[in-house]
């Protein structure tokens, strides 16, 4: 416990003096440091967080969340009809997949062609997205939706033919020629994210079965879910349904690029954190001088029976002091960022004429961010725990003054 003599000499030693210029500047250093320390690390983390969610959302906007494929044997839709699959899944969809190349005005380029059923089609997610163009309501035989990156890259607009290649043969009188198929824009759809926009196009599942030459046993299930973001347990539910096939999900798909996420946003972490431990270092050199400062006042001090663990608790309780505060004003500074970060880049992009953040790199038009109360509470008790551990030295050093020395001269 702290007794009411020791709250009180704690404070008067946090005041001001005029003989305490030099001592008052490291404090003020010491604050200023660990409070930017705490801010920037809650801004980087908040803007990392945001980024990460953004992508899983993109991702998961655009892509099943678990497929089911079979080896040999065609799926046994019988299953579908499981309680657990219906209480986690939200939308079932047959689908099939193949490589093909686009021939349009002497350029060619590859992409990677998924078939649905054109009552399937409405059922997707990029189907809903406000940034798709054309018909939403079904897919027809001889019509394709493409993304708007690879409209861009081949000029191309609703209602133009394209020509696809696909590598299954037909057998002529020449020899084996690849099968082509002239095919009508008939949709545009925006997922976010380039990769996706320039090398998927989406057309009809009987269209793409006879296009690549695949059986009807070749289809694959596209299992959408109430909460994707779950997906551990949720594939473990489905693997146990579908015992004999391959089953995997977005994460599978994406594992490195969110392993190199957390990896980045871990370092960035243990970086930012140099900063808050480099600032709190002021706080002993700001304790050293007011030891030495004080000199005088603490062998009055233990003079009048003050005990070493009262005169420790003084001087601990000090940095202590200077520590909470600076991380709670941090606090208060990185959340307030965090929330208008992206008025901040827009007004600096403006005034300074720049493209912070651009959308051709991050694939995102605006910088995200989201405030992970969790995070905060890890940053400001590292932040605390650091300021407790550098104020342990400074006030051990003062219980150990000897009052018989400090007033020899006074």
């Amino acid at each position: 416990m702290i007794s009411t003599l020791e709250k009180e000499i704690t404070l008067r030693f946090l005041k001001a003096r005029k003989n305490d210029g030099f001592l008052n500047v490291i404090s003020i250093f010491s604050f200023i440091g660990i409070s930017l320390g705490v801010a920037v690390l809650i801004v980087v983390m908040s803007v990392m967080n945001g980024f990460r969610t953004e992508l899983i959302n993109k991702i998961v906007g655009f892509n099943s969340h678990i497929t089911v494929k079979s080896y040999d044997n065609s799926i046994n839709l019988d299953k579908l009809n499981n309680n657990n699959l219906k209480l986690i899944s939200k939308q079932i969809i047959l689908s099939n997949s193949g490589e093909a190349i686009v021939l349009k005005n002497n350029t060619s380029k590859g992409i990677i062609l998924r078939g649905y059923l054109g009552n399937d089609f409405s059922k997707l997610e990029i189907i809903k997205n406000k940034n798709f163009k054309g018909n939403r309501s079904k897919l027809n035989k001889n019509s394709i939706s493409i993304g708007n990156e690879l409209s861009f890259s081949l000029n191309l607009k609703i209602g133009d033919d394209i020509t696809l290649m696909s590598p299954s043969g037909v057998e002529t009188i020449i020899g084996s020629m690849p099968k082509q198929k002239t095919f009508t824009i008939t949709s545009i759809f925006n997922s976010g994210l380039a990769d996706f926009d320039n090398n998927i196009a989406l057309i009809n599942l009987d269209t793409l079965d006879d296009f690549f030459g695949f059986e009807l046993e070749d289809r694959n299930l596209e299992i959408y879910l109430k909460n994707p973001s779950s997906i551990e347990p949720q594939k473990e539910i489905v693997q146990k349904i579908f015992k004999d096939e391959f089953v995997y999900s977005w994460a599978d798909m994406n594992s490195s690029l969110f392993s190199a996420l957390k990896v980045e946003r871990n370092v960035m972490f243990i970086i930012l954190s140099l900063i808050i431990i480099v600032a709190a270092f002021n706080i002993i050199s700001g304790l050293t001088i007011l030891v030495k400062n004080k000199t005088r006042d603490i062998a009055i001090l233990k003079s009048i029976g003050v005990l070493n663990k009262s005169i420790v608790k003084i001087f601990f309780l000090i940095g202590v002091i200077i520590g909470t505060s600076a991380t709670i004003f941090g606090i208060f500074l990185g959340v307030t960022f965090s929330l208008y970060v992206e008025n901040l880049r827009q007004f600096l992009s403006s005034a300074f004429n720049i493209s912070l953040f651009p959308e051709e790199i991050y694939f995102l038009s605006k910088m995200p961010t989201e405030i992970n109360p969790t995070s905060i509470l890890i940053i400001s008790t590292c932040s605390i725990a650091i300021t407790v551990i550098v104020s342990i030295f400074p006030a051990f050093r003062a219980a150990k003054l000897d009052p018989i020395k400090a007033l020899k001269y006074e």
